[in-house]
């Protein structure tokens, strides 16, 4: 019985792409499988969608290419952004054998024989190896070092791909022998145009289904995938498959029923932890409350530590605004033991009011930069005496030597200014601004200094 089943497999007519019809059938329900995003994988680095600050004509990557000099390289960006399908095509166009593995299943012995593999294969075919390591970053340091003279020999082409920065999370010896290409999410534009490709596909896509795509759907879809290719795919093809009508009105309320709301990226300890703080902390500081609440919500729909957060916003009432609004130290101090006594969800509201105080207060650093400055003085050494009538003068002893003698008590003066030197020498380390309290400041200390220096 098998033999005569393997002979009447070999007595079928191969299809025009030269597979058999069984094969043409098995192919067929593979892909019928596969989800929308993964059969509109792009075939060739001309369909390729995004990353042209690397890809594009004339770009780094690109260049590597046409000189046929691609070496091993790390690809780091959000997911969805097209690392795996990059590193195929670039398999494709250095002739180079695909080989792929995942750094959370594989371990050193695994590691050690693909690279094998790879050695032998270069030595019969001359064919290289290009080597696509998946979360690279879930390599500890010894897997990561059994790579290195894979690397360096030229055997195999590594291509490893993280959502994590690779200088903080891959070795350095790695990193070094290796270019690091970010990934950018992709636009809306961009998306809209995998949407319409794969709308209108019928080999690979949906295109044998009547689709009439709404404008306000695709803008939709475009805008909530957050730069995720798979994501604005899979909800175009729930939609279009859920529906019984043809054509089918893909609509803006039918893309919002197959949009699955999507698990906030964020982790704590890594990058976006950093990147969001980064952000709202300079949103405030630009003066943008819009964007200020919207980096906080990030961070709160990720679970970001509160106390962290008002924290930050306790020091940046003083770095970036300072004198500018005296009661912005206060609000933020006030938010933060409120957010000790509610917690959350109420919490958030209190944040919400001290961002957005903040972010609309005047702003002045001088009182930062004064602090910077006088301490970069001490610590380059140029330290100056406690001048003699400052000194203390409580002890006993103190007047045989003279401290204190001289001292102005400040509250017997006009305007409680007594004209005196309190440094030494001439430094101006505070500079206030002319926004805000500050401009009030400005004019005092401009007649108080005239004062201090008797030239009032």
């Amino acid at each position: 019985m098998l033999a005569a089943a393997k002979m009447s497999r070999t007595a079928v007519p191969t299809a025009l792409n030269g597979m058999s019809l069984f094969d043409a059938s098995e192919e067929a329900n593979r892909r019928g499988a596969q989800p929308l995003a993964a059969r509109m994988r792009p075939r060739t680095l001309e369909e390729f969608v995004g990353q042209q600050h690397f890809l594009g004509e004339g770009k780094l990557l690109r260049r590597l290419l046409a000189a046929d000099r691609l070496g091993s390289v790390i690809f780091y960006g959000p997911p969805g952004t097209g690392k795996t399908t990059l590193a195929r095509l670039l398999a494709g166009a250095t002739r180079s054998h695909f080989c792929q593995i995942s750094a959370v299943a594989s371990g050193v012995k695994e590691l050690r024989e693909v690279l094998a593999e790879a050695y032998d294969r270069l030595s019969a075919s001359g064919q290289r190896t290009l080597l696509f390591v998946d979360e690279i970053h879930r390599f500890n340091k010894a897997q990561q070092d059994v790579l290195l003279p894979s690397v360096e020999d030229g055997v195999a082409i590594l291509v490893g791909a993280t959502t994590e920065n690779p200088f903080f999370t891959i070795n350095s010896a790695l990193v070094s022998r290796s270019r690091v290409f970010q990934f950018e999410s992709l636009s809306n534009d961009e998306i809209k145009t995998l949407i319409r490709r794969a709308a209108a596909d019928r080999e690979r896509g949906l295109g044998q289904y009547q689709i009439h795509l709404h404008d306000d759907a695709l803008d939709f879809l475009a805008e909530t995938s957050d730069g995720d290719a798979r994501r604005a795919l899979s909800a175009l093809e729930i939609g279009v498959l859920s529906t019984r009508e043809s054509p089918v009105e893909f609509t803006r309320q039918l893309a919002a029923e197959s949009v699955q709301r999507k698990a906030v990226q964020y982790d704590r300890q890594g990058d976006a932890h950093y990147d969001s703080i980064s952000a709202l902390i300079k949103s405030i500081r630009g003066s943008d409350p819009d964007a200020a609440l919207y980096w906080l919500a990030r961070m709160l729909e990720g679970g970001e530590d509160v106390r962290f957060l008002a924290r930050r916003l306790v020091i940046l009432a003083s770095e970036d605004v300072g004198n500018a609004d005296p009661a912005a130290l206060p609000l933020a101090v006030a938010a933060a033991h409120a957010c000790e006594l509610v917690g959350l969800p109420e919490c958030q509201l209190t944040l919400a009011q001290a961002v957005t105080y903040l972010a609309c207060s005047p702003k002045s650093n001088a009182a930062t930069v004064g602090i910077g400055e006088a301490r970069s003085d001490v610590r380059e050494g140029r330290l100056l005496p406690v001048p003699v009538h400052l000194r203390d003068s409580h002890y006993p002893a103190a007047k045989r030597l003279g401290h204190g003698e001289g001292y102005q008590y400040a509250h017997n003066a006009p305007d409680a200014v007594a004209a005196q030197d309190y440094l030494g020498v001439e430094r101006e380390y505070y500079r206030p601004t002319d926004r805000g309290f500050e401009q009030e400041l400005s004019k005092r200390l401009a007649a108080i200094r005239a004062r201090l220096r008797g030239r009032d």
